[in-house]
């Protein structure tokens, strides 16, 4: 193992040397750069709005991007921040003294709520200029709004609660008609549900929350100086327009849970953190006189939301009589307290003061605080100055924080964009688990790590946790990039030494059984790894070396047929004489070149199964490499053993229909072998021409001569032709082979009755039966009696064969009736041919003077002509020109050179006054005639008429243009 550890070092940091990069194994912790180019921007970022009010702010409300301000005395100024630079102001309208207390806008950012100091209230709608007070509310000085987040629209606010300074709730609804605005009252109706009490009696409500939670249920929070109630309660479905008063009568008779404090500056405040629009609130933070209660909502709770509560006491810079808080915002890390003349920013995971932001005292004192929960901007406001906050990537240090609690999981989730922070999260995790002895959780975390492999790995080795110290490796493994193949290598062959001496830990220790199955498949799921397939593979002889050093074949076997080495894994079961499995193994890949390699070995021992494995592969199997496990098996095996071989021979030739010559060979030789009865109907099925016939016949005859098969012999013979040497094996075996074999000559006459002779010669010599011999008579037709009388020895009477000399002299007499007869006949038809010869030159055509040439249409008579039978008439030249083209080669030549010598005899001759004995004396000597030469012309010329006879029908095909000149004549039309 040390060694193992070495060389991968020595690889790591030769790796480290080439790939400086983050995520090559071996690469410290101070790997990672985290230099910043630029100043960070605080979380918390201030910004003073441009913007001089006429008189003092009294009041100002923000929500949805809408922000409404009250200025002195009668002005409201609203200014939608999506379009600051058009802002609406309306009047108030009021002559008397009266001012603004407080201001309640809703989510929408429609309904605005003015409470004047006179113990009234105002309405305005964002879509209109008119204020309107409501007459309903009148006498009430009011304190809180809690807006109905889920029925209320830019219309109608849904039923909403109204918290007084006399500790009534009042239910309440405004709605705006959509026909002519405040044409009737907007308060739809007003009325009382619930007072709140603290031990002095009814206390002011400070603070209205409504909250829907999981199955229709809702909770209420309403606060006072000292106490925060809660109201459960569910509303039915379909009933929620009808307002919350049942809720609120559930809590008639007794007090709802609070949670009380004893100090008190006055009044309180709370504020929630929504992470999304639309979604309920996951976090609050109270803001009373002993400090600010803070946690989280758990809607599944079934009487009190409140989770995970803590107190952040005021530190003693901060004094409730003096500097007491005036406002509180919740984010989703931080609360922020607005003091007299500074901000501070607490964190809610570990109570800290992270940031403090003092005001210069030109600004005067703080007035208000709150946040718009749409866009999630704080505003801040003096009565002269107005500043907002923007908040800024607020989890940057949280994962610092979570880390130090030792929430390692919540930690990696708010830096799992950043690296260099998550690996200092897995280090420290990892660490914390090993000190805690989790130690396979560490190894997990180290191996996430860009800590030094080699420190890692002797941290565990010292520690002796082999298990956790294999998990690490597995995880490294695992987070390597694919061209780091030398880490590959090493730490696969570590972990394959690792996985082995820990089975064998195991496996001797029976209390360990469990333990030692769930390793067994751990291992061979790495074995089996897709990820890990090509480095086992390129490295599979060490592996087969370490399973070989450890004795652990099963797993030697399981390796290899991972790596699909198939003849390994075969060569295995021979050794341990598992035959069936062996052919399983082959069976199940159907790998060829392991079939040859094993069948010899495996049909000693298991034929038949083996003879189906082969049958099964089909023709994928080539037969003639069997043939050596076959001959080897059959020459040491017996005969029902041979029947095995014969059975896949058979299969070959008459299934898979085999023409292989060496198959069909080996088949023949089992057959004379071990069957005979099978030789020969093999022979008569293969056929008799020796074209399509697959076997040797020369090696069949000799091995069939050698087993003293003579009907094969006798086949063998009739199929190479060899028809003298069939009829003399046949002769020994059965005479009516031998007379079947005479026969086969047929176009040889001559042979076959040669080969009747010897029958005859050996019925007659060798059997000495006359009557069988008379019998070669009857059944060859060329035979005759004195063709066999020579055979017969002197002593034999007549009486034997008097029968077959009488037919044959009847015979004799027959044949020469029949040849008078044809002569006569022969006779007639020439008389007949003379008599048709003299009538055709008897015959005659007459031809009218206006007759025309059938070709040219010109007169017949101006030149020479043939008249044919059917009617037709030719000039002579009209007639060679239309025959002459569709002549063949050898015609055309042969009346080119008929016209030449017929040229050469109608010159002038000088001797043409010489007797005529003159010109026959010349034309014996090899010259023609004038005559003779015009007559062959025509025979040429003039044997058929061209339109009736064959030559017309020959052209019918013949295209009407002369593909040649198509061309040409299509331009010729143009």
């Amino acid at each position: 193992m040390a060694s193992i550890l070495d060389e991968y070092e020595d690889s790591l940091y030769r790796s480290a040397a080439v790939q400086h990069s983050r995520g090559s194994v071996g690469i410290p912790h101070s790997g990672y750069v985290n230099a910043r180019l630029e100043k960070e921007t605080p979380i918390f970022n201030k910004q003073r709005i441009d913007f001089a009010p006429p008189e003092k702010i009294n009041s100002l409300v923000v929500s949805s991007n809408q922000l409404c301000m009250s200025l002195g005395k009668d002005t409201l100024l609203r200014i939608d921040l999506g379009k600051p630079d058009e802002p609406n102001q309306v009047e108030l309208g009021r002559k008397d003294e009266a001012k603004v207390y407080k201001m309640f806008l809703d989510h929408t950012g429609s309904h605005l709520l003015i409470a004047l100091n006179t113990s009234e209230c105002l309405y305005l709608n964002r879509s209109v200029q008119k204020v309107r007070a409501l007459s309903r509310w009148k006498g009430h000085l009011i304190e809180s709004v809690g807006w109905n987040k889920f029925l209320g629209t830019e219309t109608n606010t849904g039923p909403v609660l109204v918290g007084t300074a006399q500790g009534q709730i009042f239910e309440a609804e405004i709605s705006v008609s959509e026909g002519s605005l405040f044409s009737t009252n907007p308060d739809q109706y007003f009325r009382q549900v619930y007072t709140l009490e603290e031990e002095s009696g009814p206390a002011p409500v400070c603070c209205l929350e409504i909250e829907r939670g999981i199955e229709g249920k809702f909770f209420i929070i309403a606060t006072t100086q000292k106490r925060l109630f809660q109201f459960v309660g569910k509303v039915p479905e379909g009933t929620e327009q009808q307002g919350f008063s049942s809720i609120f009568a559930l809590h008639a008779d007794h007090l709802p849970s609070f949670r009380e404090f004893p100090a008190s500056f006055g009044f309180s405040e709370i504020a929630f953190y929504t992470p999304k629009l639309r979604s309920n609130p996951r976090s609050f933070a109270w803001m009373m006189g002993n400090g600010v209660l803070y946690g989280t909502l758990d809607y599944s709770r079934p009487d009190s939301i409140l989770s995970d509560e803590r107190v952040w006491v005021y530190p003693s810079d901060i004094d409730i009589t003096v500097n007491k808080p005036i406002s509180i915002v919740l984010t989703q890390f931080h609360f922020l307290l607005l003091l007299p003349d500074r901000v501070k920013a607490v964190c809610t995971l570990n109570g800290q003061v992270v940031f403090q932001d003092i005001f210069l005292e030109k600004f005067g004192l703080l007035t208000r605080m709150i946040k718009d929960p749409t866009v999630q901007q704080i505003w801040i406001h003096t009565e002269k100055v107005v500043f907002r906050y923007h908040v800024q990537r607020e989890s940057r240090d949280v994962w610092k924080m979570y880390m130090n609690m030792n929430k390692f999981d919540l930690a990696k989730e708010y830096c799992k964009d950043r690296p260099e922070c998550l690996d200092i999260v897995l280090a420290k995790e990892a660490e914390h688990c090993f000190q805690n002895k989790r130690y396979l959780d560490s190894a997990k975390c180290y191996a996430l790590t860009q800590n030094y492999f080699e420190e890692i790995a002797l941290k565990f080795i010292e520690a002796k946790q082999e298990e956790a110290l294999m998990e690490f490796l597995i995880k490294k493994l695992s987070n390597l990039k694919p061209s780091e193949k030398t880490q590959t290598t090493l730490l696969t062959t570590w972990l394959t030494e690792l996985y082995l001496n820990w089975l064998g830990v195991l496996e001797g220790d029976p209390s360990q059984r469990n333990l030692y199955l769930d390793t067994r498949e751990k291992f061979r799921t790495f074995l089996s790894s897709p990820k890990n397939k090509d480095c086992l593979f390129n490295n599979r002889a060490s592996i087969y070396e370490l399973l070989a050093s450890h004795g652990d074949t099963e797993h030697m076997v399981y390796f290899a047929v991972i790596m699909q080495d198939y003849e390994r894994v075969v060569a295995h079961h021979c050794q341990h004489d598992e035959y069936d499995e062996a052919l399983n193994v082959l069976s199940r890949h159907r790998d060829e070149k392991l079939f040859y390699k094993f069948s010899p070995v495996l049909i000693q021992h298991i034929p038949k199964k083996v003879v189906d494995a082969w049958i099964s592969m089909g023709s994928r199997l080539d037969a003639r490499n069997l043939i050596p496990a076959l001959v080897n098996y059959s020459q040491s095996a017996s005969t029902q053993q041979i029947n095995e071989a014969i059975r896949y021979m058979e299969f070959c030739v008459y299934q898979l229909e085999e023409t292989q010559q060496a198959i069909h060979n080996y088949l023949l030789s089992l057959y004379a072998l071990c069957r005979p009865d099978s030789l020969l109907s093999y022979l008569e099925q293969a056929g008799t021409n020796p074209n399509r016939i697959h076997y040797d016949l020369k090696y069949a005859l000799r091995l069939c001569a050698e087993h003293g098969h003579h009907h094969a012999c006798v086949h063998i013979y009739k199929v190479m032709e060899l028809y003298e040497e069939a009829v003399d094996l046949a002769l020994q075996v059965d005479v009516d082979l031998a007379k079947s074999c005479a026969d086969l000559p047929e176009d040889d006459e001559e042979l076959r009755k040669k080969l009747w002779l010897k029958i005859a010669r050996h019925v007659v010599q060798e059997e000495k039966d006359v009557k069988k011999a008379m019998a070669c008579l009857s059944s060859c037709a060329l035979l005759k009696i004195e063709d066999v009388l020579p055979f017969f020895p002197d002593f034999v009477t007549i009486d034997h064969f008097k029968e077959a000399i009488c037919n044959s002299l009847e015979d004799y007499n027959k044949h020469i009736e029949e040849l008078k007869r044809e002569m006569e006949e022969a006779t007639q038809s020439a008389k007949r041919i003379r008599e048709d010869i003299q009538e055709m030159r008897n015959k005659y055509g007459s031809v009218e003077p206006q007759e025309k040439c059938a070709a040219c249409d010109f007169p017949l008579l101006n030149r020479p002509f043939y008249l044919f039978l059917c009617g037709h008439m030719f000039h002579y030249d009209c007639l060679l020109q239309a025959v002459f083209p569709n002549l063949p080669a050898y015609k055309q030549a042969k009346l080119e050179d008929l016209q030449k010598k017929l040229a050469a005899t109608s010159q002038p001759s000088k001797s043409h006054h010489r007797p005529k004995d003159t010109d026959t004396i010349s034309l014996g000597k090899g010259q023609q005639s004038r005559e003779q030469i015009k007559a062959d012309i025509d025979d040429i010329v003039a044997a058929e008429c061209v339109y009736c006879g064959e030559l017309m029908i020959r052209s019918i095909d013949k295209p009407f243009i002369d593909p040649q000149k198509y061309e040409e004549e299509m331009q010729s039309w143009l």
